[in-house]
């Protein structure tokens, strides 16, 4: 018998996903996974992505699909975030397992080892992955007892070798230029939504994610001064305590943690214009942390495979620079 008092993450639960089963895939078991996953609504029937229409067939010796109705030819990633592949199936669902099962995140150098692909194609994959996650948490509305702050991340200052040419890194006036907040909404216990903006644009767009009605919990920032108009604030003095009773910010403080900790530990460095994806990407880690890896597994296959074909990452390293 399982031990209850034991952690849900260290649980058989939580374990419900093995890398060696999808390893071991064929690829048209994989293409049946794909088929199954993006028409999971329709019962694994598969349907025009055009016209929609359900009377379709397989051309089985190119795993393509053509409608009877409007006699267009598509495959099961067609007008997903997958569209124009070149990997396998098999490879897909291989990288989404790595993605999944990474604790802190997984780098694009480490998938790439992973797959024995090259870093171009690991690095734009899981971008695709985290855009398509982002999409999720954006399209959250919190409500009931929710928490709100801000952090900045960037604005490294290479120390001095010698003490005396040292500054203190941490004041603004040392700081590169390249700092950028990130504000994360986190209702107690439930979603979140985190928006790459300063803290001033963060408490303007409160009200816009926030229901009428809810509890809001925030530092004493001047910033969310006026949101008193319009929710039940709680504030907490950090200058005096992190916590005074109920009274706390602790839970976006964590989500906080968990997005340092993968920077420092996992990616080392997050530029300045991917923020806002691996912001949402450890959103959603941190939300669905309490899913088993099976769950979050199919989760990420769904979000892909129902977002529409990225306007960022197609065709990526050929414009050379980011859209």
């Amino acid at each position: 018998m399982e031990d209850e008092s034991q952690h849900f993450l260290l649980s058989a639960r939580a374990r419900t996903l093995s890398i060696k089963r999808v390893v071991r895939m064929s690829e048209e078991d994989a293409y049946a996974a794909f088929i199954a996953i993006r028409y999971a609504e329709n019962e694994g029937a598969p349907y025009c992505v055009w016209c929609k229409c359900a009377a379709v067939y397989e051309i089985k010796t190119r795993r393509k699909l053509k409608c009877k109705a409007c006699h267009r030819q598509f495959s099961v990633t067609s007008q997903t975030m997958f569209a124009s592949r070149k990997l396998e199936y098999r490879d897909i669902l291989y990288a989404i397992a790595i993605f999944t099962n990474g604790a802190k995140g997984i780098s694009a150098l480490q998938l790439s080892r992973d797959m024995s692909v090259q870093y171009k194609t690991a690095f734009v994959l899981a971008h695709k992955i985290r855009e398509s996650l982002s999409t999720l948490q954006a399209a959250q509305r919190l409500s009931g007892e929710v928490e709100i702050d801000g952090a900045y991340f960037g604005g490294y200052v290479k120390p001095s070798t010698r003490a005396k040419d040292r500054r203190d890194r941490r004041t603004l006036v040392n700081q590169t230029g390249k700092r950028q907040c990130v504000v994360i909404m986190r209702e107690r216990g439930g979603k979140s939504v985190p928006f790459v903006m300063s803290e001033l644009d963060g408490a303007l767009h409160a009200p816009k994610v926030i229901e009428p009605g809810s509890i809001l919990y925030a530092d004493e920032a001047k910033h969310y001064d006026n949101l008193h108009a319009v929710f039940d604030m709680k504030r907490i003095d950090h200058s005096k305590s992190y916590a005074e009773e109920e009274i706390s910010t602790n839970q976006a403080e964590s989500f906080f943690s968990r997005l340092r900790r993968a920077e420092i530990g996992t990616h080392h460095h997050i530029d300045g214009r991917y923020l806002g994806a691996y912001a949402g990407e450890y959103s959603w880690r941190e939300d669905n942390r309490r899913l088993s890896n099976g769950e979050q597994f199919l989760t990420i296959a769904a979000a892909g495979l129902h977002h529409p074909i990225s306007r960022q990452w197609k065709g990526y390293w050929q414009r050379g620079k980011a859209a």
